[in-house]
């Protein structure tokens, strides 16, 4: 999650930080707070669940050799993977209680994976 989170801040970099402070500085815009998030919201969405429908991996997830599938091991459908996305926000930002429920699962899973019905995996060699 570390190096995800280091990730995250090139991708937020680009599309996030620049095109808010590019309006700022040009036409002295400062968008209210809820659209703020709602633009982070977003833009992480389509780098997760992009990310996990095209490859079953993020960046991050590559160099561990992770993947994202369903219980029966197979490719997630785009709405699994929206729902394994919202799933993911309470997860974390409920005291990572979400994070740490993997720690008393019996198949250590992150308590919004067992809801979407999806798992991590080591990806298979080919």
């Amino acid at each position: 999650m570390a190096y995800e989170c280091l990730l995250l801040l090139g991708v937020l970099s680009i599309t996030f930080l620049i095109p808010h402070l590019l309006l700022g500085m040009a036409a002295s815009i400062v968008l209210p707070g809820w659209a703020l998030l709602l633009h982070v919201f977003l833009v992480l969405g389509a780098y997760f669940i992009g990310y996990w429908h095209f490859g079953g991996q993020t960046l991050a997830m590559q160099t561990w050799q992770l993947q994202i599938v369903t219980e029966n091991y197979a490719r997630p459908s785009p709405a699994r993977l929206v729902l394994r996305y919202l799933l993911a926000w309470p997860s974390i930002i409920y005291f990572f209680a979400g994070l740490l429920w993997a720690l008393l699962d019996r198949d250590r899973q992150f308590l919004h994976d067992r809801l979407a019905k999806t798992r991590i995996m080591f990806k298979a060699k080919t």
